[in-house]
């Protein structure tokens, strides 16, 4: 009974991203490739992938692109509740408890894995958050349908107190190693950073495995020359 349930509902159709964080010397920074997939079908080019949740508080969200986004605004409205009321910032702790309470209610149905980045008290917290609503601190992390290959480079190549530029280029390659290993990441590197004077999103940073010779146009020969020809005569 419970396979036949099962059939009736169709085919769930993958979904994929990559999306990265890293924290370097000054602050903190997050990464996300720009496709947007259902199935083999790719539905946007350059889909955001960085959510807003206070000033100093964003997420990179991967998974469902509707869960991802509702989830988000859920949490940045709970936050500005929070600042009507105290009238002060709710903190990245409020916030990724906020996100990982929800997902653990919905035993993982909400399909968003969120790289969760802010400011707090002088410091900077990367949390990494799963559908499930499992939850863990780290220095670097990746999440997506390509984040083994990024997670690989990221390892590889990650040291603490990196500069800013250091990071932002350990970030895009790490991206870029998703995107060339995974069909469902693509297009192009878009980043975040978050440091003392407040938050920077960089739009196109790398574009990655572009088309090229697109625009080259088809020239035909301006005659037609019969190559065969075959005469079959038909009798009356």
């Amino acid at each position: 009974m419970k396979t036949e349930q099962i059939q009736e509902q169709g085919t769930v159709k993958k979904t994929g991203t990559t999306i990265v964080g890293i924290k370097y010397k000054d602050g903190l920074m997050l990464f996300t490739d720009t496709r947007s997939t259902m199935g083999d079908i790719v539905e946007n080019k350059t889909c955001t992938k960085l959510h807003y949740l206070s000033p100093t508080m964003y997420c990179a969200g991967a998974g469902t692109a509707a869960d991802t986004d509702r989830v988000t605004r859920m949490t940045e409205k709970y936050l500005n509740l929070f600042r009507n009321k105290y009238n002060r910032e709710g903190s990245v702790f409020t916030a990724k408890r906020i996100l990982s309470n929800h997902l653990h209610y919905y035993c993982g149905y909400v399909g968003a894995a969120l790289i969760l980045g802010g400011k707090h008290n002088n410091d900077y917290y990367l949390f990494d958050i799963h559908p499930h609503g499992s939850c863990t601190e780290s220095l670097y992390t990746s999440l997506g349908s390509g984040s083994l290959a990024a997670m690989s480079y990221l390892e590889r190549m990650f040291k603490i107190n990196m500069t800013e530029e250091e990071a932002i280029d350990l970030g895009i390659k790490a991206i870029e190693a998703g995107i060339m290993n995974d069909l469902y990441s693509g297009t192009q590197v878009d980043y975040l950073i978050i440091k003392d004077d407040g938050a920077k999103y960089v739009k196109a940073a790398k574009i990655c495995a572009a088309r090229e010779n697109v625009n080259q146009p088809i020239t035909l020969d301006k005659k037609i020359e019969i190559l065969e020809e075959e005469i079959i005569h038909l009798n009356d």
